[in-house]
């Protein structure tokens, strides 16, 4: 088993009835049982800080949620971070009916819509749980401590640039928290990465059967920094493109590194590099040397219909026309789960054939075609173009998520993957390097950034260039990591999102040749639950 997974396992064995309610209001918590036992395990209550990121509650995928009034399986945080920053953008559009879902599509939410809601409450409640461990056992562990202070940030983090101005609180409390300023949040999550950055276990890649798998370190520090950096003239009007290459660096030069190893199976099928990041197997292939944050599964042991099932299945068609292992035409994406949803946009697939000539082939001739490894598309049976959104055969499939095994052993379950989500990667610090770089260098890379795109190129198998514009770094960002959660961010940042902008996508804003949308929605609306509850908040502009 996982060796982290087991501590992840203890906390979804703790049910977590303290009493005390999120750091919003009392809406978003499950209700407390009076009857269930209130004792804080101080090591189950440390877990449960990592277990939000991968779990909707304590009972399973099937079992109860954190956050009530809503569907626990639209409540995960890796479900409704995909659906924030990939379904409104140029790579991913959605075919379900699921109330929520056409608006991501089109960019046209409410301040009541219910995902939003759900990824809202998740980060509060694991802001919430955080504060509960400082609170009665910042003197256990120091190097805990700053794990979860490094967790708090990172769920402000996500807070900070998807609703701008937030609640804050530092301490578990029924009192009403005030909302802070952006630049100001910004300001005090840079604060917390600097100073936790001694109390961090040293950047060392583990594999899966490694203590420590799972946990953040030094590196998942620097890059969290990093990302911060890159972003901040978006959150606080100032650039700061020296520091984004700086932290970005140190993570470029840690033990974390590409991974490059292609394999074959024993059914005879070959696995890029690139895709070993994605499978069933990311944590013990190897591939976990670029694992910088991953976040846990283990079929078997831990189950949920929002983390890397909901990435795995919501990209497969029922109809099982769709087998990425060439050799194995029954193994589909190594689970039973095929729900015909997710899809990628057209303008994701003219990022690998800028010459509109993609080839309706299956995912394993897609990328020699494309001469790239990254173009992961099933074409079979497709369209190239989304003409109609609620169809799922409308667009090409997304192979990159499998549950499939690189070494061709079964997994442990049927239904659930085995499959880890890398949320933090070291490619990132590859790309936020030649970018602040290119930045401070007349928007051209430099000789160094050049390298470093050339170096993930190299990893894709795809052709080396010269060097890059802006526009193709914002491209590249686009290549490496489609569909983890991150596009939104990069479209704000090089102004191509909300607003007037000289780039249109299929069906942006709602219409099939796409158009421009309200620059307000460069950030969603507080929900609608949280202004009733709390009278110091006030709405986002445009909302």
């Amino acid at each position: 088993m996982k060796s982290y997974i087991k501590n992840i396992l203890q906390a979804a064995a703790f049910l977590f009835t303290l009493g005390f309610s999120s750091c919003t209001s009392d809406l978003d918590v499950t209700p407390i049982d009076p009857n269930k036992n209130t004792t804080v395990d101080n090591d189950a209550l440390f877990n449960k800080c990592y277990a939000n990121l991968a779990l909707q509650g304590n009972g399973g995928a099937s079992g109860d949620t954190d956050i009530s009034g809503l569907d626990g399986g639209t409540t995960p945080f890796i479900r409704q971070m995909f659906n924030v920053n990939e379904l409104p953008t140029d790579e991913a559009i959605c075919a379900w009916g699921d109330e929520g879902i056409s608006t991501y599509n089109y960019a046209s939410w409410t301040a009541s819509h219910p995902m939003v809601q759900g990824f809202y409450y998740r980060l509060y409640f694991g802001i919430t749980i955080c504060n509960h461990y400082l609170e009665i056992a910042s003197d256990v562990d120091a190097q805990r401590t700053a794990e979860v202070r490094f967790l708090r940030a990172l769920y402000y983090y996500y807070l900070m640039d998807t609703f701008g101005n937030v609640p804050f609180a530092t301490t578990v409390s029924s009192d009403k928290p005030s909302q802070i300023k952006r630049a100001d949040l910004y300001a005090w999550i840079e604060s917390e990465l600097l100073d936790i950055e001694g109390s961090l276990a040293d950047a060392q890649p583990k594999t899966s059967s490694e203590d420590g798998y799972g946990r953040a370190d030094k590196a998942a520090d620097w890059l969290l920094l990093a990302r911060l950096y890159l972003n901040a003239e978006v959150y606080t009007g100032t650039a700061q493109w020296d520091k984004a290459a700086t932290y970005a660096k140190k993570v470029m030069d840690s033990s974390y590194k590409l991974y490059t190893t292609p394999s074959t199976d024993s059914h005879g099928d070959t696995w890029s590099a690139y895709q070993k990041l994605f499978m069933g197997d990311n944590g013990e292939s190897g591939a976990s040397v670029e694992a910088i944050l991953p976040i846990l599964y283990q079929g078997n042991e831990t189950t949920s219909w929002g983390g890397t099932l909901f990435l795995i299945a919501g990209n497969f068609s029922g109809d099982g026309d769709m087998h990425p292992a060439k050799n194995q035409p029954t193994v589909g994406n190594g689970t039973d789960q095929n729900w015909g949803g997710n899809r990628a946009r057209r303008d994701l697939v003219e990022k690998f054939f800028p010459s509109d000539d993609a080839p309706l082939v299956a995912s394993y001739d897609m990328t020699a075609e494309a001469s790239d490894d990254r173009a992961l598309f099933w074409g079979l049976n497709r369209t190239e173009d989304v003409t109609t959104p609620a169809t799922f055969g409308s667009g090409f499939s997304v192979t990159k998520f499998l549950n499939i095994k690189s070494d061709g052993s079964a997994g442990t379950d049927q239904s659930q993957p085995d499959a880890d989500f890398f949320l933090m990667r070291t490619a990132e610090a590859y790309l936020t390097y030649a970018e602040a770089t290119a930045r401070q260098n007349s928007n051209k890379t430099t000789t160094e950034g050049t390298a470093a795109i050339n170096t993930l190129r190299a990893r894709a198998n795809a052709a080396q260039k010269a060097g890059y514009s802006l526009n193709d770094i914002l491209d590249e960002w686009s290549r490496e990591f489609y569909f983890e959660g991150r596009r939104r961010i990069d479209l704000v940042r090089f102004g191509k999102f909300g607003g007037t902008t000289d780039y249109k996508w299929q069906w942006k804003g709602g219409t099939y040749a796409g158009r421009d949308f309200d620059a307000f929605r460069n950030i969603y609306a507080i929900p609608t639950n949280d202004l009733t509850a709390n009278e110091k908040l006030t709405q986002n502009t445009g909302y």
